[in-house]
């Protein structure tokens, strides 16, 4: 493990960024520590530059809420010792996985609504939503 750790010291780059990584880890910390439960499970703290904390929130209520709070959460940050003057929020979607779409039942077409899927299908043919509209269309009601 010493010898992993004497490899990061030695290149510059990797020295850098294990720094930095080092910085957002503490700042993430503290940001728990001082943003209310609700939203320090929503939020993440990033890096310091030209001192202004940029915070990623995982929506737009959230990121409002934060920016409502900014003025206190500057205050707390500042008896922390960051020299921080601003809070810039960025909206981060989170990117829900496929495991969780694929256990929903797919959904079915009545007869009717197949049958002119499909035939929408048909004047699209070749197309790459015709081919789509004609897998729809196989998804009929039993």
């Amino acid at each position: 493990m010493e010898h992993i750790k004497s490899l990061f010291r030695n290149n510059a780059e990797i020295s850098a960024l294990v720094s930095q990584a080092g910085k957002v880890s503490a700042m993430q910390k503290i940001w728990c520590e001082i943003a209310p439960q609700p939203l320090n499970r929503h939020s993440q703290a990033g890096s310091i530059k030209h001192k202004r904390l940029t915070v990623y929130a995982e929506n737009g209520p959230i990121a409002a809420k934060i920016k409502l709070l900014s003025p206190n959460l500057l205050t707390q940050l500042q008896k922390k010792g960051f020299e921080v003057t601003s809070i810039r929020v960025e909206v981060q979607v989170q990117v829900q996985s496929n495991s969780i779409k694929s256990n929903l039942p797919p959904r079915k077409l009545s007869k009717e609504a197949s049958s002119l899927v499909f035939a929408l299908a048909d004047q699209l043919s070749g197309t790459e939503l015709g081919n789509a509209l004609k897998r729809l269309s196989g998804r009929v009601e039993i």
